[in-house]
């Protein structure tokens, strides 16, 4: 329930954000407002003030926000039924209709990659994708016995303090019933003591794989830190990867312009705003794409269905967008498809090299 919960707050958070990146874009307004605006004095015309921008339309009640929460997701979902169609089936269309001016009917490419953003996360953490342990707790075995140690005295201290209030007559039957309940848990933290003292040496294997560790040596000293972290409490490591791929996945946009303009270097009519509505709108895709794959994991689909979309729904969508969006015949899509594709691989470890580095340094 709490996992559903969180999903949905995720989703609507990405339909908000979108939306305030896109405010009002090219819709109509309601009745026309009358008076005076209440934030800068200027005489209402219309709907919005003309001078500072603020409705005329001020509302004062505490259903005032439950109205705009569902306006700003539902608004925002409506440009959406209008997008995601043709994102998947005329991507290349949707990319010129844009570029061209027709900014109304569509979602913005910003504010779509940023609702698909949140989307795949949400799916992600759906699957159980980033339930780690964040406890830095010990990895070496002398680390997991001074732990013990440590709780083992901590047990002992209490059980001290239950039986000296039974010595000077200030205990109760509830007292009774701790110490009681202190020798159960020390007998329990004792023989889990004796089990990892008697388990197999790992001494050795822990101490080549810190050396190993030692010797990265990336000329980087925060970075170098940062794996020696990793190194002791992978989990966390792990965590902080995901959320730094959550924070700045919008660097996959400037990463990915320079190679979609070489592209098209001796064509001077496609500025770097072409290409980068272009990249924009591609990406937002991809992260459909992998919202729709883990789902399909998630229930338990058959593994072609979803080998399937991972084979060709990259090539076949950026082949589609390339012939729309820049008027290409098909052979020139496509040599520029193949080289798209291997520009991607190298976007993504640009990227991940991104993420590598400031996860592990947080």
């Amino acid at each position: 329930m709490t996992g559903g919960i969180e999903v949905a707050g995720d989703i609507a958070t990405g339909a908000l954000l979108g939306r305030a990146v896109e405010p009002k874009a090219g819709e109509h307004g309601l009745d026309a407002a009358h008076g005076v605006c209440l934030n800068c004095g200027t005489a209402l015309i219309g709907e919005f003030c003309h001078a500072c921008g603020q409705n005329g339309h001020v509302h004062k009640t505490l259903s005032s926000i439950g109205h705009d929460l569902l306006h700003g997701v539902f608004h925002f979902e409506g440009k959406v039924w209008r997008t995601v169609p043709m994102l998947v089936t005329h991507p290349g269309s949707l990319t010129r209709r844009y570029i061209d001016g027709e900014r109304a009917r569509f979602v913005s490419p910003l504010a779509l990659f940023l609702f698909f953003v949140f989307l795949m996360f949400a799916a992600i953490h759906s699957m159980g994708g980033n339930e780690f342990n964040l406890d830095s707790g010990p990895q070496t075995k002398a680390e997991k016995l001074a732990r013990i140690d440590g709780e083992i005295g901590g047990v002992q201290a209490k059980l001290a303090r239950a039986q000296a209030r039974i010595a000077t007559g200030k205990g109760d039957e509830d007292t009774q019933d701790d110490i009681t309940g202190y020798k159960t848990t020390l007998t329990a933290l004792q023989a889990a003591r004796g089990a990892v003292a008697a388990a197999p040496g790992d001494a050795a294997s822990e101490s080549k794989r810190d050396e190993a560790v030692e010797k990265v040596v990336s000329g980087w000293p925060a970075l170098d830190k940062g794996i020696k972290k990793a190194n002791k409490n992978p989990e966390l490591a792990l965590y902080k990867l995901q959320s730094s791929a959550y924070k700045y996945s919008w660097a996959l946009i400037p990463i990915s312009v320079p190679f979609v303009a070489l592209l098209f270097l001796w064509r001077r009519k496609y500025k770097l705003y072409d290409h980068a509505i272009f990249v924009t709108y591609s990406l937002s895709f991809m992260m459909l794409l992998v919202t729709v794959v883990s789902l399909l994991v998630m229930i338990d689909a058959p593994g072609w269905t979803y080998g399937l979309l991972i084979a060709f729904g990259p090539p076949v969508h950026i082949f589609a967008q390339l012939r729309g969006a820049y008027s290409l015949r098909w052979f020139s899509a496509l040599w520029r498809t193949i080289a798209l594709l291997v520009f991607a691989n190298i976007t993504l470890t640009l990227f991940f090299t991104l993420l590598l580095g400031l996860g592990l340094m947080e």
